[in-house]
């Protein structure tokens, strides 16, 4: 859901030819690696046509035409940010979930190994016969002879 919208006088070409409109842009709550996205309003607005393939932009201006450009290295730095961006959103949701996964699962810090009691059944058995100190363990007579 967008926050609310705003408008802002934008401007394309130089000094010599140069054409300038105010647009309404949405704003939104969620980062992006895209601080504006142009669209079919913009467009319209500006008569501008965009060829995807050359990365251009073109419009009419008052002396000609106004053609606005970019280089594939800037396209693949934005996708490499965009990349690293949502590798960032992506991790950083599974380490919550890890969090909250390992909150959920983890033993209770006030039992204490003194409270152990074994199961019925249990026979109690010394460990060193021999010994004088009398040390025993505690062995189930309901396991199987496997």
């Amino acid at each position: 859901m967008p926050l609310g919208q705003i408008d802002l006088p934008i401007t394309f070409g130089d000094l010599s030819n140069y054409r300038m409109e105010t647009l309404t842009f949405e704003v939104v709550g969620f980062h992006r690696t895209y601080h504006v996205i142009l669209g079919r309003p913009c467009y319209a607005k500006f008569m501008a046509i965009p060829n995807y393939t050359y990365l251009k932009l073109k419009m009419l201006g008052p002396c000609g035409v106004i053609t606005i450009d970019t280089s594939f290295q800037r396209t693949y730095e934005c996708e490499v940010e965009c990349c690293e961006h949502a590798t960032t959103i992506v991790t950083s949701k599974e380490l919550m979930a890890i969090r909250k996964e390992v909150a959920e699962e983890a033993p209770d810090p006030k039992w204490l190994a003194k409270s152990f009691e074994p199961i019925e059944g249990a026979k109690e058995v010394l460990i060193e016969p021999s010994g004088s100190k009398g040390k025993v363990v505690s062995i189930g007579t309901t396991l199987s002879s496997e």
